[in-house]
């Protein structure tokens, strides 16, 4: 991917993803993506619908979009990382997201409340955290650049 569509992705953590159903029906929820280390990630939970969609079809579309009339839409196929590693690959993957929010030093927040590392990594275990890591396809949209 081009470093506009790139930058674009970086300033735009709101996207819907798009996966499919057996039948083949798209199912579509909003979620938070972020770039680690070059890839494109977003969080989930063993038993969350889409990622049992995935397991069935790893193809999914992200609808990234800005406040205005921008967009990105990236064809992917996804990469399930559900292994040991996923509650430090978490502590990587929000400490993007949650760059600029009022947290003290060394904590995250976790619906509302600040949690340490340590905490977060213990949720992330709990709730059988996942990361969706998406291999772009072909992307296209109206974010900044050419389209």
């Amino acid at each position: 991917m081009d470093s506009t569509k790139m930058a674009f992705l970086e300033k735009n953590p709101s996207a819907a993803m798009i996966t499919l159903k057996r039948d083949g029906t798209p199912h579509s929820v909003r979620v938070g993506v972020a770039v680690v280390d070059g890839k494109i990630w977003s969080s989930g939970t063993a038993d969350r619908a889409r990622t049992g969609h995935l397991r069935c079809d790893p193809r999914s579309t992200l609808f990234v979009f800005d406040n205005e009339y921008g967009f990105l839409t990236l064809e992917c196929r996804v990469n399930i990382l559900d292994g040991s590693d996923v509650p430090e690959q978490s502590v990587k993957l929000f400490d993007v997201m949650q760059k600029g929010q009022p947290t003290a030093t060394g904590k995250f927040i976790w619906f509302g409340a600040e949690k340490t590392i340590d905490e977060f990594r213990q949720i992330m275990v709990d709730e059988k955290r996942l990361i969706y890591e998406f291999e772009v396809q072909r992307s296209y949209g109206m974010y900044g650049g050419t389209p």
